[in-house]
């Protein structure tokens, strides 16, 4: 593993996301998912003004979250962690951090996509309160043709 790559047990922070993130986070999501976003739906994502925010260990981009908003609804369009970061809570920081933005921000509740073959994604969804309501069928590119999505969604309570 290249130093570029080598975790660390090191500081991690969360910070919105710039232009100059965009070949660090293109290179997280092309480690970690067969077909990756290309680096210019994630310029057009910060053109859009969508919330995105990368997770910062030790100046090396671990993970990132992208998210829209409309009519009291937030949309995860992207939630992701470099596999060499995985299983270290990461990804829970990363979803409970874009909920209370979402929350923040008047969201009611907050919808995702998630493959069916991605059951540690599941289970970290259902855990943080995420039910499934649905499927889009054949949504997903996949090896054999199309894997569909579950449609997951959750209410945000107002806090207490």
């Amino acid at each position: 593993m290249s130093a570029a790559l080598r975790p660390s047990a090191g500081i991690a922070a969360l910070r919105p996301m710039r232009e100059s993130d965009v070949d660090a986070v293109h290179g997280v999501e092309a480690r970690a998912y067969e077909f990756p976003w290309t680096a210019g739906i994630f310029r057009d994502c910060l053109r859009t003004d969508y919330l995105a925010w990368v997770l910062d260990v030790d100046g090396q981009v671990a993970g990132y979250f992208l998210m829209s908003f409309a009519a009291g609804e937030a949309h995860v369009l992207n939630l992701c962690v470099a596999p060499e970061y995985q299983g270290r809570g990461h990804g829970r920081r990363l979803l409970r951090s874009l909920l209370h933005l979402a929350r923040s921000r008047g969201a009611q509740r907050v919808f995702l996509e998630v493959r069916p073959s991605n059951a540690g994604a599941i289970g970290l969804y259902e855990q943080e309160g995420f039910n499934e309501i649905g499927r889009r069928p054949r949504y997903y590119p996949a090896r054999d043709g199309r894997e569909d999505a579950l449609v997951m969604a959750m209410e945000l309570l107002p806090p207490e």
